[in-house]
């Protein structure tokens, strides 16, 4: 058994026990090396959005279809794991992580996706990994939306901060509840992920997704395995390099991010390479295929092992094969 202690102002509070019986990432499993060589160039896109289709609000699910002649395949994929592994398949994608998030006054999900996503990647748990949420405004019992996370095996936790209107470090002003989660993400090695950067879909509040109020989370949860998804584009990119180059516990996720802008907003990107993941948020607004973004990454003025590590090796890392 676990027990992670909820702090206010550096005194303990409560206690959160977490059984190893419950919590099925307490088992820690020994792994051979044997096809280690080809693990390390299994590439993993770290930001794929498979969710359930029929929780979209009507303006977020319009602004899904728009331009987007194939939609029709996509739900096809929500709905079929199956069909959405030849897709992958064909996209030269190894294993996505398939994210999924509680936000339901911007977008329209609620914890029910966590269920959706767990039962979803049953399909090939090698190849599909979950992503689930909770969220702070919209739980009456935070500990017992923890425990469902834990025993559900989700492999991470994201929190859209301009969808979930609220900020990455808003437990410093009196929303325990995210404390609350960091520290069982802590304790369990779940990583979180954390939008970062703007939101084109109606009612998200973008003031929420300044990557620097993710330095206090850093700062009082140093354990916490943290990924700065889309980097802060398009507008606070030098900060979340900043970051990732400040805690030894934050990563960069690229999803979201053009290749061919790529280096222009991370010049040094070689630099950080090591905590950094490939990701293509496909099918959000702007991300046409998964193919072509993994493309248009190969072409880039990149040595082969900056390119293995951050389409392979960081995602082996932090989850792995």
């Amino acid at each position: 058994m676990v027990i992670v202690r909820a702090l206010s102002g550096g005194v303990a509070c409560g206690l959160i026990e977490f059984s190893a019986e419950a919590s099925p990432h307490f088992i820690r499993t020994k792994r051979g090396r044997n096809g280690a060589s080809a693990k390390s160039r299994m590439i993993t896109d770290c930001h794929i959005h498979i969710q359930p289709m029929e929780m979209f609000k009507p303006h977020a699910l319009e602004l899904m279809k728009h331009k987007r002649p194939n939609f029709d395949q996509i739900v096809e994929f929500c709905r079929s794991p199956k069909a959405f592994l030849k897709f992958l398949d064909a996209s030269g994608i190894d294993r996505a992580m398939l994210i999924n998030y509680v936000a339901p006054e911007v977008i329209g999900f609620t914890s029910g996706v966590n269920q959706f996503v767990a039962d979803y990647v049953k399909e090939d748990p090698k190849r599909l990994l979950s992503c689930g949420s909770l969220h702070p405004r919209h739980t009456t019992n935070v500990l017992a939306d923890v425990e469902q996370i834990l025993r559900l095996g989700l492999q991470m936790i994201k929190i859209h901060p301009p969808h979930q209107l609220l900020f990455p470090n808003d437990y410093l002003s009196g929303a325990k509840e995210l404390e609350i989660i960091y520290r069982a993400a802590e304790a369990n090695g779940v990583p979180v992920m954390f939008h970062t950067g703007t939101s084109i879909f109606p009612g998200a509040r973008n003031k929420y997704g300044d990557p620097i109020y993710v330095d206090d989370v850093a700062v009082d949860f140093p354990k916490l395995k943290i990924l700065l998804a889309h980097g802060g584009r398009p507008l606070w990119m030098q900060t979340a390099f900043f970051l990732v180059r400040r805690h030894p516990n934050v990563h960069l996720d690229i999803s979201g991010i053009p290749p061919k802008t790529l280096l222009k907003y991370f010049p040094r990107l070689e630099e950080i390479a090591h905590k950094t993941l490939f990701g293509t948020d496909w099918p959000g607004p702007g991300v046409p295929d998964i193919k072509k973004n993994l493309d248009e990454f190969r072409a880039l003025p990149l040595t082969q092992s900056v390119q293995e590590q951050i389409l392979s090796k960081t995602a082996l890392t932090l989850w792995p094969a």
